[in-house]
């Protein structure tokens, strides 16, 4: 079976029997793809070790726009797609290469960026909040550091998905995973002023106040992108006068850091996070057990 023909099945069973997330089968479709690229649409069957090792070069020496190669956890994600594709093929009985001969680069995880809660607040004020594109700032940035919420959940967010009584709701995020959200008592009353002071009558919860096309066919204000957030944040954190790299990713950092500082189990954390896995949760425990410093402080060469 030709390369690209198998690709197709294995896009159509990711949606259909996997039921993955569209983006999932686009970021897969897209790494398979470059291996195309790479080796042509060959066989199936064609794809060996040796095969696998020219196109980690190849890979390893592709630029982007940003830089003159690919991080090795991109590099990743081709392989896990890769391995993925192969898995498929060992199901359907289709000749190919062993998943597990597929071996991940090795990759040194980054350390955590996390605002400490002085920064938050100073974060918080630079939003400018007697104009309605302040209100919805501040109503964002409270949001994510309250919850937890990945940008891309947000930005999904309509208004009816959110209770600001209960202060809680559901999201359905990674892998199609639902998973229910917390929200503190200052993030519902800057949601409700924002939404109090919205005059359209648009479905999605956080909408465009600049740029192209604010409104679509319709006359409603066009959802806020992920892209607008992670500028929107980045902006205010230079305002703010904070030297760290700052993303919108940095305040759901914030939000598991401050759980656990607060004593907070990793069990309890890994759910509101949304990980499969509690060793992706483990990321946090470096930096914020509160009793290490006290243990060091009333153990450590006590003298008499």
């Amino acid at each position: 079976m030709l390369f690209s023909k198998a690709i197709t099945d294995f896009l159509e069973y990711l949606e259909i029997e996997q039921n993955r997330s569209q983006k999932t089968i686009a970021n897969y479709d897209h790494y398979l793809t470059r291996l195309v690229d790479f080796a042509g649409d060959i066989k199936v069957t064609d794809i060996d070790a040796e095969l696998i090792r020219k196109w980690r070069l190849w890979l390893n020496r592709l630029g982007t726009n940003t830089s003159d190669e690919l991080q090795k956890t991109t590099q990743n994600y081709h392989l896990i797609a890769l391995r993925s594709f192969l898995k498929f093929c060992a199901k359907r009985n289709i000749p190919a290469l062993a998943a597990d001969k597929v071996e991940l680069a090795r990759t040194t995880r980054k350390q955590v960026t996390f605002l400490t809660p002085e920064e938050v607040e100073r974060l918080f004020a630079q939003a400018d909040t007697s104009k309605i594109a302040g209100l919805r700032d501040r109503a964002i940035l409270e949001l994510l550091f309250s919850s937890g919420l990945r940008v891309s959940e947000l930005v999904s967010l309509d208004r009816e998905h959110i209770n600001l009584k209960r202060r809680e709701f559901m999201v359905r995020g990674k892998g199609q995973k639902d998973r229910p959200i917390f929200i503190s008592p200052d993030a519902a009353r800057w949601i409700g002023e924002y939404l109090s002071a919205r005059e359209d009558t648009a479905s999605p919860l956080f909408v465009r106040y600049s740029g192209r096309k604010e409104v679509d066919r319709s006359g409603n204000f066009q959802r806020l992108t992920a892209r607008s957030v992670q500028r929107m944040v980045a902006r205010y954190a230079i305002l703010a006068g904070i030297t760290k790299h700052v993303s919108p990713h940095t305040l759901r950092h914030s939000f598991a850091t401050d759980l656990l500082m607060n004593g907070a189990d990793l069990r309890s954390v890994q759910a509101l996070l949304g990980h499969s896995n509690i060793a992706t949760t483990q990321i946090y425990t470096h930096v914020t057990d509160p009793h290490l410093k006290a243990v060091h402080e009333k153990f450590h060469h006590k003298k008499e």
